[in-house]
């Protein structure tokens, strides 16, 4: 049956040669359609690996004129079919190691100002910039499609190197500038990122821009909704479904646990991960896909660094602001985690509020996963039979066992960060594992008489749980005299009262006390 089926499109990023190939194309074009007739200059950010690339070449094609290559697509007899000049900007590949910001940018528009015939007598980039925009549009106005505009700056934001981030920062807003000038000349603007840096920083010049990032009419113009999983993929449900041995329902119903949830507006329908959608159609086996793309080694390190729980990257309350704040010199790590994809909108109030948390299982147990890693100093293979066994115990109310495994894993981190870091590090392993085993985990729980440790919940039992450099009862002591249980005494499950001292000169709990 293989051989009938299109062929998946994994790393597939020109629209041309899909189409020309027999590649399967989830039909798009109505949302572009409503972005060519509704306005003119657009940005919008989203994840890696979520079609950005495809979307800029779809459009390109479309102002190529490009007709025969839409004829069984929504948009074939929908408009005029014009050919426009094209100026296409892919950052990601552009930009080479061994040249500067500077360089790649000049030989990137040399390139288009060849194949146009066009000799650029300038030599300062931003102004070739706008000569090329000026001699390009001269008969008709220029689209101006610019991908990844920010991977310049992110590159050495992953490698730490924040000046260099800050410089190409700079390179980039004056390159940027010269749109807002030129814009008598531009047909249609279309720029794509990961990350949606505040105005301030650099589309300063840009304030014309229309931003689609958080737009509810383009909220599922990227991912797949769950009828054009449907619409699209009948057969490669079908042959999973015959693969493992699972009906098809089944099937959906297990991939939108792995990879649905992503979503942009709150009141639109959650989209899936096409990368891991379709390496999943592929490989007919659940498993982190889109994760292992990339390890977000910079994102790890600066919630490390910045002394920051977990628990404060799920399901956490934000305005609207919120959305707009992320820059070089302040990053916060929520919005850094929302922008690269690790969180999502899961739900918003008519006064503005929205609430994140991550989307699907791959992307939270991945992350999780690899905070171990950096928190334990060891391969998430190792620490596999320890998350399992703290499972299995948290369902017996078996601390004996949940605290020797703990203790497991302390004792393979270097002595020298429990001695700079101490309680922050205890409590970031236990909360990282727990999130791990699958329970409801909550880490500084606000109460009206203060703030408890860590809150578990299975089905069975409610943990309050107080971690103490030293004697375990001194944790114990807090619970009750801050009375932490008062909260849950109505829930019906029973209520268990954990008190966890922790011993820095043996790197391990040293006790607990349970009631």
């Amino acid at each position: 049956m293989t051989e009938n089926l299109k062929k998946l499109p994994i790393g597939k990023q020109d629209f041309a040669s899909m189409i020309k190939e027999n590649y399967l194309y989830v039909d798009k074009t109505e949302y572009i359609y409503k972005l060519i007739s509704r306005g003119s200059v657009y940005f919008l950010s989203r994840p890696r690996r979520f079609g950005k690339s495809l979307t800029v070449s779809t459009l390109a094609e479309i102002f190529r004129g490009n007709k025969e290559l839409f004829k069984n697509l929504w948009i074939y007899d929908k408009i005029s079919w014009e050919k426009f000049p094209i100026i296409h900007i892919d950052f990601s590949e552009i930009i080479k190691k061994s040249l500067s910001a500077i360089e790649s940018i000049n030989i990137r528009l040399e390139e288009i100002a060849s194949e146009n015939n066009i000799a650029l007598s300038h030599t300062d980039y931003g102004i070739r910039f706008r000569e090329l925009i000026k001699v390009m549009a001269k008969e008709k106005n220029v689209v101006i499609l610019i991908d990844e505009y920010d991977k310049p700056i992110i590159d050495f934001l992953e490698k730490g190197q924040i000046s260099k981030a800050l410089e190409n920062r700079e390179i980039l807003k004056n390159f940027y500038s010269v749109l807002k000038g030129n814009d008598a000349h531009i047909r249609f603007l279309f720029i794509t990122g990961v990350s949606k840096f505040s105005k301030v920083s650099i589309f300063s010049d840009l304030n014309h821009l229309t931003d689609i990032t958080l737009n509810r009419d383009y909220a599922c113009m990227l991912g797949c909704t769950e009828q054009e999983i449907t619409d699209n993929f009948p057969d490669y449900l079908n042959e999973t479904s015959k693969t493992l041995g699972v009906s098809v329902a089944d099937i959906r119903t297990m991939i939108k646990d792995w990879y649905n949830g992503y979503n942009w507006h709150a009141s639109t329908e959650r989209v899936y991960n096409p990368f891991s959608l379709l390496n999943f159609f592929l490989e007919k086996e659940f498993k982190n896909y889109w994760f292992a793309t990339g390890t977000p080694t910079f994102l790890i390190n600066a919630l490390k660094n910045q002394k920051k729980l977990p628990e404060h990257t799920g399901n956490i309350l934000v305005g609207d602001s919120f959305f707009d704040k992320f820059d070089i010199e302040n990053i916060d790590i929520v919005s850094l985690m929302f922008q690269s994809g690790y969180l999502t909108i899961i739900k918003s109030n008519n006064k503005g509020a929205k609430w994140l948390d991550y989307p699907n299982r791959e992307v939270k147990d991945s992350f999780m996963g690899q905070l171990l890693e950096v928190y334990a100093q060891s391969h998430l293979s190792t620490t596999t039979g320890s998350v399992e066994s703290i499972r299995f115990a948290l369902d017996e109310n078996d601390w004996e066992t949940i605290t020797g495994h703990f203790n497991i894993l302390f004792s393979q981190i270097p002595y020298q960060i429990f001695e700079s870091e101490k309680e922050f590090y205890y409590h970031s392993i236990i909360h990282t594992v727990l999130s791990l085993v699958g329970v409801d985990i909550h880490s500084e729980m606000q109460t009206s008489t203060g703030r408890i440790d860590t809150v578990i919940k299975n089905d069975k039992f409610i943990y309050v749980v107080e971690f103490k450099i030293g004697e375990a009862a001194q944790a114990m002591q807090q619970i009750k005299e801050k009375e932490y249980y008062k909260p849950f005494l109505n829930d019906g499950r029973q209520v268990v009262l954990v008190g966890v001292g922790f011993d820095t000169e043996k790197k391990e709990i040293g006790g607990w006390m349970r009631e």
